[in-house]
């Protein structure tokens, strides 16, 4: 397995905020709400497919040996060594009403693995980063600064957040009413923005099901970056071949107990 240089990192850092200056910059200049429903009932706007497409074209010009996979355009190269994973707009139907908790999402995996995530949360000027292997880092307009989870002392006191219980399926929504019975606190519709919040410490986990890769891979170096933990819920790390279900905590030692709980519920 071929190994990446501490400079490469710090490239990546680079080029990943010049990304999300662009995905900033046509977020801006966009007054146009109108959307329209793909074939899964997932939203898409003109924006969406705005974005990915520059940050595509951005991408392979500068790493034309690069795969990039979209959640708008598919796959080019998904097998390649490096794969770039994006959702312009997480969140959209948060977009589309006005809520300020919709994002971009930006990974870069390295033979399926995420080696650099990035959450950008513009309306609240939220960008956390994450490399394998060093510090999260939130960025703002005053810089960037490391970032922590926090301990939790036990499920029963765990601030728990979901993007949605309608994506739950049937034979899923046992699990979810067993964590609502267990925890402390729920919050909903976060989208990207919750997995954020979990990195900087201010929630404990986060479960979500009927996810896509490009919803989750960024999360896996901001989390980890941060001190926290990211699955699937067997327990396995996320990867390109990860499924629809995740599950995020804080503190390690939450994660193997929504790991059991899960287990016992499923």
């Amino acid at each position: 397995m071929r190994r990446y240089a501490q400079g490469q990192l710090d490239e990546w850092l680079t080029f990943a905020r010049e990304l999300v200056a662009d995905s900033r910059g046509l977020l801006a200049s966009r007054t146009d709400w109108s959307s329209q429903f793909k074939p899964d009932r997932t939203l898409v706007t003109q924006l969406d497919l705005e974005i990915e497409q520059k940050l595509r074209e951005r991408i392979l010009r500068r790493y034309p040996d690069h795969g990039v996979l979209g959640e708008e355009f598919g796959a080019r190269e998904r097998d390649a060594e490096w794969l770039w994973v994006l959702d312009p707009i997480d969140g959209t139907a948060s977009f589309m009403a006005g809520m300020p908790v919709y994002g971009s999402l930006i990974a870069l995996l390295h033979q399926g693995v995420p080696v650099l995530g990035v959450i950008d949360q513009p309306a609240t000027d939220d960008c956390w980063i994450g490399r394998r292997g060093l510090p999260t880092l939130l960025f703002k307009r005053d810089g960037g600064r490391e970032c922590r989870t926090r301990a939790c002392a036990g499920l029963e006191r765990a601030f728990v957040s979901v993007s949605s219980p309608d994506f739950f399926l049937p034979e899923e929504r046992p699990v979810w009413q067993g964590f609502c019975e267990r925890t402390g606190w729920r919050v909903y519709g976060g989208a990207c923005r919750s997995y954020g919040l979990l990195a900087s410490g201010r929630t404990d986990l986060a479960l979500d099901a009927g996810l896509k890769l490009y919803d989750y891979a960024a999360m896996r170096p901001v989390i980890e970056g941060a001190g926290g933990v990211i699955s699937d819920w067997e327990g396995r790390a996320i990867t390109l071949d990860s499924g629809s279900r995740v599950v995020a905590a804080g503190d390690p030692a939450r994660h193997r107990e929504a790991l059991e709980l899960i287990q016992r519920l499923a």
